[in-house]
């Protein structure tokens, strides 16, 4: 069978999505012929803000990604920060700069899903989601969301928990607060959830 390729393309500043990213690699690697990887959005920052504002140094392991390399790959996640209720400038300076297969329309029919960390509760845990499917839309790609097939870990009160029927998501608060174990296996059941559904569109594809 042919291998189904989803790229993981992710913005991370302190950590958070990043996080969430490699758990939503393992779970879509645990799909059988899915071949996931992960990809960093570049940096806009200069350093001087990066160190003002104590970045996370970037992996060494994960490499970055220019706009028309998504062309490659057969579905996609996105991850980012939320930056009053939309994606992070560096997510939406990359988005920009897929003119040329906005214009083919390269990426229309190929699923997409995504996932994210805001600081609180008005950080836009659905806003940010909502917003983002925007540039879904205007390129063709089919916005896969998580609904609430991750079952009783959607209605969780008893906890803080990051997400939405939009996806898999975590709360940053100050940036002292990391992915709680029920948000990290809800990022790795949605790349496996993902994944399957990927899989079956790739399957079902005429060309």
């Amino acid at each position: 069978m042919a291998v189904t390729k989803i790229y993981i393309v992710y913005y991370s500043l302190h950590g958070h999505v990043e996080t969430m990213a490699r758990e939503v690699l393992r779970g879509a690697n645990a799909v059988p012929d899915v071949e996931a990887t992960l990809w960093q959005i570049p940096e806009t920052l200069p350093e001087k803000i990066l160190e003002k504002v104590q970045a996370a140094p970037r992996p060494d392991d994960v490499p970055e990604i220019q706009g028309e390399q998504l062309g490659e790959a057969d579905g996609f996640m996105f991850g980012f920060p939320s930056r009053f209720g939309v994606m992070a400038s560096q997510v939406m300076t990359f988005f920009d700069n897929t003119s040329d297969l906005w214009t083919s329309q390269a990426l229309a029919g190929k699923p997409a899903g995504i996932f994210w960390s805001t600081g609180f509760h008005g950080g836009g845990q659905e806003l940010t989601a909502l917003t983002a499917v925007t540039k879904l839309a205007h390129h063709g790609m089919i916005f896969v969301p998580l609904g609430y097939t991750f079952g009783k870990g959607m209605y969780e009160m008893g906890e803080v928990k990051g997400g939405s029927p939009y996806g898999s998501g975590t709360y940053a608060a100050d940036g002292s607060r990391e992915p709680t174990e029920l948000e990290i296996q809800q990022a790795n059941y949605h790349g496996k959830y993902f994944a399957g559904i990927a899989k079956k569109l790739k399957k079902r594809s005429p060309v």
